[in-house]
């Protein structure tokens, strides 16, 4: 009982050309893409803060008065407020160094440096 004999080379690469003819003359090329209308498609709200909108900005820039309100509740809270708000905020809110920073000044700066102690031979 003889077996299906092995294919050689010549002829796998015939079946090849042939499969990669076939999938080539049944393939199309889609290049417009739709919405399926029998699926829901929500659309998620915007952002109220964020830079980027989708609507028109007509309408908001003739209000001066809240884009001056819109760029006060975006400044930082010590130059919204003379004084903090909360407890939290007392932390850091005066964040001005109390003495002007000197890089040669040796007794806060401590840099590294080689002796003859610490000098690597």
């Amino acid at each position: 009982m003889a077996g299906k004999e092995k294919p050689n080379m010549v002829h796998q690469n015939a079946i090849h050309v042939e499969t990669i003819r076939k999938e080539q003359t049944h393939q199309k090329l889609h290049t417009e893409f739709g919405i399926n209308p029998y699926r829901k498609f929500h659309v998620p709200a915007d952002n109220p803060m964020s830079r980027m909108s989708r609507k028109p900005t007509e309408a908001i820039a003739d209000n001066s008065a809240f884009i001056e309100a819109f760029h006060k509740a975006k400044l930082e809270p010590n130059k919204k407020y003379s004084m903090p708000q909360t407890t939290s905020q007392e932390i850091g809110w005066l964040s001005t160094p109390l003495i002007p920073s000197n890089l040669y000044d040796k007794r806060l700066n401590f840099h590294r440096r080689s002796t003859a102690i610490t000098k690597q031979e």
